[in-house]
């Protein structure tokens, strides 16, 4: 396990009630109403649920590690867009588990060069370090 060396930034983020609850930020400028989906025996209704964040929160990591690669190597793209699609289901010991499958999409670069430098990016990429090994994790690279 690598441990912090020396501390960037500390998101801190308050729920009350879990899935159907809400989320706040220290800073306020998250607030967000928790609803189960009706695929999970919820309601389902206005609200988000911490799929749907995960999902937002490793697209976006992500995509900051794929911008780090390209500048490292100084590969110019004509704009990058990711598309995450986070699932939740059930092991064969009837446990909660996750996937991940992220479309990928760097335009402007070979399909060879985009791949390795997704490739790049899941070494480089935080989001990807802690769940590697842990969940399914699927790349579809689109130019």
């Amino acid at each position: 396990m690598d441990k912090i060396e020396k501390k960037l930034y500390t998101a801190t983020v308050t729920v009350e009630g879990g899935r159907a609850g809400r989320a706040v930020s220290s800073d306020g400028f998250l607030d967000l109403k928790l609803i189960v989906p009706q695929e999970l025996g919820g309601p389902g209704g206005d609200g988000t649920n911490p799929e749907q964040l995960f999902a937002a929160g490793f697209a976006a990591c992500f995509e900051g590690a794929l911008g780090v690669v390209l500048r490292k190597k100084k590969i110019k793209s004509e704009g990058t867009k990711i598309t995450s699609l986070v699932t939740i289901g059930k092991d064969v010991n009837d446990g909660f588990v996750l996937s991940v499958t992220m479309d990928i999409t760097i335009k402007g670069v070979e399909t060879e060069v985009a791949k390795q430098l997704v490739e790049e990016a899941h070494d480089v990429c935080p989001y990807s370090r802690a769940t590697r090994g842990n969940i399914e994790f699927i790349t579809n690279v689109v130019v």
